[in-house]
């Protein structure tokens, strides 16, 4: 018989498929949060086996989960104990995540105290080798309670990772469904990128005229925010440095803005990455003189630009392995193809990605892939396409 979460297994790619997550749920009010992160986790393809506290079944009910997971909850251990089973052997879990986690849980685990379902269930995964993650969610005077940071940074010391939280109106607010969902993907990631200083550089420049005006272009930054999500969830250390963009950023991501090319100029003295991927939109030129102030409507405007710094070399002297993008209007696949290898041998590239300038703002798109030892054309979502550029020219999973 089918069950509804067969319905959406799988719907947004197999990232987490054949990988089991138990998930703690205790009782904190922000375990109304849980059906929808469940639900989300299982479009990546994950088995998700809710366990609940009894403080969470007064939150939320065991049916609802079951709903979400399509496994029945764990609200009481048995005699087929169900600690073990889950989380040590052959068969255990690939991950415990605990979302929420209250102070009074966090505190247990620190100090060995295994007196609810979830408590057992991290003792046995922590005995047995199985991740855990924690999503703590309270207010934030528990949070900055010295004893409840204590135990924090004693599971940090012991490999527990930490998901947020947010710090806001007073309340360490539980993470997010698409961090939390992001953050189980990294642990749980098997790529040759895992652990590499990976940076990202997007957005579109803009070279002020005068205080008001501006010369820019209309990239969205959309294809630099999914490649930092999917360095990211590769297990990338990822940092992206953004310029004016029209995309919500992830706020998980460790961000540095830029605004002029000469700014992401001075930028590029800090870059110390295994791997810098530029799908950046940036000026060829800039004016000659930025006028004070606003040029009046009523003038005769004449702009005198100088050419913009290179960007590419700077980073290449830096960074070994760059990829760079090469955007152009109206060539055939050939002639992409043979500007892409321009680029690459001009530069010192380890790759470049070309594309049809009439991609910008587009959420499907076709690219060419160069390297020196091959090319392909990748058509999709550039969430699709991110995850390609990072797993072909790196060796994904």
């Amino acid at each position: 018989m089918t069950h509804p979460s067969d319905e959406i297994f799988c719907e947004k790619g197999e990232f987490l498929a054949g990988k089991t997550i138990v998930m703690g749920i205790t009782g904190s009010i922000a375990a109304v949060e849980c059906f929808g992160t469940i639900r989300e986790l299982v479009r990546y393809g994950a088995d998700v086996i809710p366990v609940m506290t009894a403080e969470a079944l007064k939150l939320v009910t065991p049916d609802a989960l079951e709903f979400a997971s399509g496994y029945k909850p764990v609200t009481e251990l048995s005699g087929l104990t169900e600690h073990v089973t889950m989380l040590n052997g052959d068969d255990k879990a690939d991950l415990l995540l605990i979302y929420p986690a209250t102070a009074n849980t966090i505190s247990k685990i620190a100090n060995g105290i295994d007196d609810t379902t979830v408590t057992s269930m991290a003792t046995v995964a922590l005995g047995s080798g199985v991740p855990v993650a924690i999503a703590p969610a309270m207010h934030q005077a528990m949070y900055d309670n010295p004893a409840v940071r204590e135990n924090i940074e004693k599971l940090d010391s012991w490999g527990v990772h930490f998901i947020g939280p947010r710090i806001k109106d007073g309340r360490a607010k539980v993470a997010p469904t698409d961090e939390v969902v992001a953050n189980v993907k990294r642990i749980l990631a098997n790529s040759p990128i895992k652990g590499k200083k990976v940076l990202i550089i997007g957005g579109r420049s803009e070279e002020p005229i005068d205080s008001m005006r501006l010369i820019s272009n209309r990239s969205t930054g959309m294809m630099a925010k999914d490649l930092a999500e999917a360095a990211f969830e590769r297990g990338a250390d990822t940092e992206l440095w953004m310029g004016a963009c029209s995309v919500t950023l992830p706020e998980y991501i460790p961000t540095v803005r830029f605004n002029s090319v000469e700014d992401l100029a001075e930028l590029t003295e800090e870059i110390d990455h295994d791997i810098v991927i530029v799908p950046a939109a940036l000026s060829d030129f800039k004016l000659r003189e930025v006028r004070d102030g606003k040029i009046s409507s009523d003038s005769d405007l004449t702009l005198d630009l100088d050419p913009a710094p290179k960007i590419l070399p700077m980073i290449t002297s830096r960074c070994k392995t760059v990829v760079g993008f090469k955007a152009e209007s109206g060539l055939t696949e050939d002639q992409l193809i043979k500007k892409a290898r321009s680029r690459l041998s001009e530069y010192g590239l380890y790759a470049v990605v070309a594309n049809d300038i009439d991609s910008a703002g587009k959420e499907e798109i076709s690219v060419i892939m160069v390297r020196e030892d091959f090319e392909d054309v990748i058509t999709g979502s550039k969430k699709e396409i991110a995850g390609e550029i990072l797993d072909q020219y790196f060796g994904g999973e």
